[in-house]
């Protein structure tokens, strides 16, 4: 599995609760992009739509070679769900005031993938709780490196 792009500030913004692996419907000159990886989904988020999922601001470069019928960059487009799950996303959304964000992008095997997450989303203070974790991580690290010096 080859990650192509991943979407750091999700956990730091988000508890995510439960992920999924969905398929995503895309043109040709935009596998040939995503092939490049010229891909970033930071900005991207899931919506419900007709019981479908669609991902949003997933931005996918033009196509270098690509010709008058080259993609638009930030079309929304389509993911692939099993129709159990698009339900059960769709009622966990309205019911619970979650939120679909979009954790990372990778090649299983030559098809393109897009991990979901179904998150809440954190507050100022669980966010500041999370800074100082990584900060305390971070200089345990270090004077534990420094220790055999």
């Amino acid at each position: 599995m080859k990650v192509i792009c991943t979407n750091k500030k999700a956990t730091f913004e988000y508890f995510i609760l439960e992920k999924f692996e969905a398929g995503i419907k895309l043109k040709g000159t935009e596998i040939k992009a995503i092939r490049e990886g010229h891909c970033n989904i930071n900005d991207a988020y899931v919506i419900m739509k007709n019981n479908r999922p669609w991902i949003v601001n997933m931005f996918i470069a033009k196509y270098e070679f690509g010709n008058i019928f080259n993609h638009d960059e930030l079309r929304s487009r389509e993911l692939l769900l099993h129709k159990k799950e698009c339900i059960r996303l769709a009622t966990r959304i309205k019911l619970d005031g979650l939120t679909l964000v979009a954790l990372r992008c990778y090649f299983e095997g030559s098809l393109v993938k897009v991990e979901i997450g179904l998150a809440r989303g954190k507050k100022l203070t669980d966010k500041r709780e999370a800074i100082k974790e990584r900060d305390s991580k971070r200089n345990q690290e270090r004077d534990y490196k420094n220790s055999f010096k």
